[in-house]
C-alpha cells in the first residue's frame, strides 16, 4: 500500500506515460484492472456528474490464442455500481477525450477502430491490454524508484486512505464494489484499527476530564 505522499509521486511521474489514464483512475476509485480498462465514454455523464462500472476488458484464449474481449458481465452483481465523478477526474477525463480526437486525426485512416468509445487507448486507438497494463506498470514504477507494488494494490492503496481519513466503511465497500461491508472491514483491518485507536484515545482523554 502506498502513501499519500507516493501516490502523489505517481501520479505526477506518470502525467505523461501511456498508462496515466488507468493508474490515475484506478488511484482516485480503487477499481479493478478489468474495470479501469473496460471504462467506455458512455459511461461518463458530465451532466449528473457521474461515473457508471458496468462493463469490464479481459484476456481470453480461443483457438489457441490470446484474445481480448469486452464483457459486461462483472465480478458480482455488486460490482456494477455508479459512483460520483470526482472534479479531478472529470477534468482529467475532458482533457483526454479532447487528447483522443487529437490522436484520431493525427493518425487518420491508420486509427484503430476497433475500440472505438473506450477511455484507455493507446495514441493510435488500439486498447490498453490488461498484460500490457501489469508489465508496463511495472517498469514505470522501476524507472522512478518508487516501491513496487502490483497495479491491483492501488486498489488496496485507494480503500486504506480512504479509510484513515475518515470515509465510513460502508461508502467504501460501496465504492470498491464489494458484496458487503464485512468483507471490506475484514480486509482492511490494518486501516480500521488506526481509526479505532484514535476514538479510543479520544475517548481516553474525553473520560479523564469528566471523571
Amino acid at each position: 500500500v502506498y502513501t499519500a505522499q507516493q501516490v502523489k509521486t505517481l501520479l505526477d511521474e506518470s502525467a505523461q506515460d501511456e498508462i496515466f489514464l488507468p493508474v490515475f483512475l484506478s488511484a482516485y476509485y480503487g477499481l479493478r484492472r478489468s474495470e479501469v480498462l473496460g471504462l467506455r465514454w458512455s459511461a461518463v455523464d458530465f451532466e449528473q456528474k457521474t461515473i457508471e462500472i458496468n462493463h469490464k476488458l479481459v484476456t481470453c484464449r480461443e483457438d489457441g490464442k490470446t484474445i481480448t474481449v469486452g464483457e459486461d458481465e462483472l465480478k458480482n452483481k455488486s460490482s456494477h455500481r455508479v459512483l460520483p465523478l470526482i472534479p479531478q477526474v472529470e477534468q482529467v477525463l475532458l482533457q483526454a477525450r479532447e487528447q483522443q480526437e487529437l490522436y484520431r486525426k493525427k493518425f487518420g485512416r491508420s486509427w484503430c477502430g476497433k475500440w472505438e468509445g473506450y477511455i484507455c487507448l493507446l495514441p493510435d486507438g488500439e486498447i490498453i491490454t490488461p498484460n500490457f497494463l501489469t508489465a508496463h506498470f511495472v517498469r514505470l514504477l522501476k524507472n522512478h524508484n518508487l516501491p513496487p507494488i502490483r497495479f491491483h494494490d492501488l486498489r488496496h492503496t485507494c480503500a486504506t486512505l480512504a479509510l484513515q481519513n475518515g470515509v465510513d466503511v460502508k461508502t467504501v465497500s460501496s465504492m470498491l464494489g464489494h458484496y458487503d461491508a464485512g468483507f471490506t472491514l475484514r480486509t482492511y483491518t490494518h486501516a480500521t484499527r488506526q481509526k479505532q485507536d484514535e476514538a479510543a484515545a479520544t475517548m481516553g482523554s474525553f473520560m479523564e476530564q469528566v471523571m
